[in-house]
């Protein structure tokens, strides 16, 4: 089996459980059961009160109808039914009144209630029509009689209400796109770099040189592995031996010596000469890819068979010929309008995040500390998601950053802040305007991904629909068209001169909002 050298990539009863856990318990659930597409039926078994209390937080008072929790305790008692041995019933046939009787109502609402409650709350925020922003606070008093709903109660921040100030016709500052001739000859440098040809080379390896190489690995003996450490080449006569690693080997490999290799690979092949064979000692970073072999010491033995070195072709007609344009002219010309097309959407992009950070200044947002805090930890927790499915854990990504989890929260927390304000500001605009997204454009939104699918979007929208998240998707694209009128109604004044506005504006005039006067890096309504 050949591969390329290894790179580094980049319990007791529930109403006297502590609420934070069961919090954490119906978060989870509630996200899986979106996705499965219960919501709906969740929603409809649910009757909510929502009370305002200080501080942007509401308090959601739930009733779920003694039908739903009669469905629940009698499909909880099939479910122990399943695992119960009674004599005179075969094993997972025991009827769920018999469990009930034998196991006591009691116990099996209390582990019905267990396994609804994070449903109900994902119906009740759902029904709510409330933005919810951190965790809960889930206040549930005792288990009802037979035939009594079950009530409880959730204590959450919510997405604070903005009051608006102007939003339309805003002086918004905006960048003309320019394109510098530096720009067009770092471009002419990467076709340079993708046209180059490799050419073998008779001298020893240097650092922007590549090597043919074949080689193998074996994990180091303990207290060997250190002795050659950093790459640095041994002796092949005197390597001491070890275990071989399943599938580390490769032949006529093309290896980068100034690509990114596991520490200490480029160190020992420099200096190699074709036809020499050495052997590394390295071990593998800490954050490697594969648990068995992160850091864990090595000896790679390698043998040099070929260097090469990237010959660049020159700039000239030729060059442009081979890119596929008549001459070096039309090709810069090329390079200069791609461009320049590119900055210009970039521009479009800039303004409209401005504008909308414009808009956010002028308003009125009262964002907490609490709320802050709390949507930070939301967007730290997305983003630890996004990585674990590129297979990269929280402990394993903060030893990458070199910092800790309450420093990363610190620097995310700016971030959050703004998003919270633009989100408020959106908001209120939508409302302000009444605007409500037609089923002509939620079609046109689904329809790139339904293409991508190979389905038609009405067949996406019916799919929303029974997950309970095209309610989600119109509030997308009214933020969108929130956005759009913002930034459609501004006019555009010189970037200097809007720099020199803010300037002029006093905390007197726009309060803590200052804060989000600059535009940050791209945002969309529905991240």
């Amino acid at each position: 089996m050949s591969s390329p050298p290894p790179t580094r990539w980049p319990s007791g009863p529930v109403h006297s459980q502590a609420s934070s856990a069961l919090a954490d318990r119906a978060r989870a659930r509630a996200v899986g059961i979106v996705a499965h597409g219960i919501v709906a039926a969740m929603a409809g078994a649910v009757q909510t009160t929502v009370t305002e209390l200080p501080e942007s937080r509401v308090r959601v008072d739930v009733e779920v109808a003694p039908e739903e929790l009669q469905r629940r305790v009698e499909s909880t008692a099939r479910e122990l039914g399943r695992s119960m041995k009674l004599p005179g019933f075969r094993k997972g046939k025991v009827p769920a009144p018999l469990v009930l009787q034998r196991v006591g109502r009691d116990a099996v609402l209390d582990e019905a209630v267990r396994e609804g409650l994070p449903g109900w709350y994902a119906g009740a925020i759902e029904v709510s029509r409330i933005v919810p922003v951190g965790d809960p606070k889930i206040d549930l008093a005792g288990l009802p009689t037979q035939g009594d709903a079950l009530q409880f109660s959730i204590e959450i921040g919510v997405l604070p209400k903005a009051k608006l100030g102007e939003y339309r016709g805003l002086e918004v500052g905006r960048a003309e796109p320019a394109v510098t001739e530096e720009q067009v000859d770092a471009e002419i440098e990467l076709v340079r770099d993708r046209l180059a040809r490799l050419e073998t080379v008779q001298r020893p390896a240097e650092g922007e040189d590549f090597v043919v190489v074949d080689y193998t690995a074996r994990l180091a003996p303990v207290g060997r592995a250190s002795e050659a450490a950093t790459g640095q080449a041994a002796d092949a006569e005197d390597a001491p031996g070890g275990a071989s690693i399943p599938g580390a080997e490769g032949r006529d490999q093309l290896v980068q010596l100034s690509g990114d290799l596991i520490p200490g690979f480029r160190e020992g092949l420099l200096g190699a000469s074709a036809g020499e064979r050495r052997t590394l000692a390295l071990t593998f970073p800490e954050d490697y890819s594969n648990d068995q072999l992160a850091g864990r010491d090595t000896h790679f033995d390698v043998t040099v068979k070929e260097v090469k070195s990237k010959r660049l072709p020159e700039v000239d007609d030729e060059l442009a010929i081979d890119a596929g344009f008549d001459d070096l002219v039309t090709l810069r010309e090329d390079i200069a309008a791609r461009l320049t097309e590119q900055e210009r959407r970039r521009a479009d992009e800039e303004f409209r995040e401005a504008a909308l950070d414009v808009a956010v200044a002028q308003a009125q947002v009262p964002v907490t500390e609490e709320l802050i805090e709390a949507r930070a930890k939301e967007m730290w927790e997305r983003m630890l998601h996004t990585l674990s499915h590129r297979g990269i854990s929280r402990e394993a990504y903060l030893r990458i950053v070199g910092r800790s989890e309450a420093e990363m929260l610190g620097e995310i927390r700016p971030e959050a802040e703004r998003a919270l304000r633009r989100e408020a500001v959106l908001t209120a605009v939508v409302v302000q305007e009444q605007i409500e997204p037609s089923d002509e454009e939620v079609l046109e939104a689904l329809r790139p991904s339904a293409e991508r699918e190979g389905v038609q979007p009405q067949k996406l929208i019916d799919d929303l629909r029974s997950a309970g998240r095209l309610e989600e998707l119109r509030e997308s694209l009214a933020a969108r068209r929130a956005i759009d009128l913002i930034a459609e109604t501004a006019t555009p004044i010189a970037a200097e001169r809007a720099r020199a506005k803010e300037k002029l504006w006093t905390p007197g005039q726009q309060g803590e909002e200052a804060a989000v006067a600059a535009p940050a890096r791209l945002w969309t309504p529905d991240r």
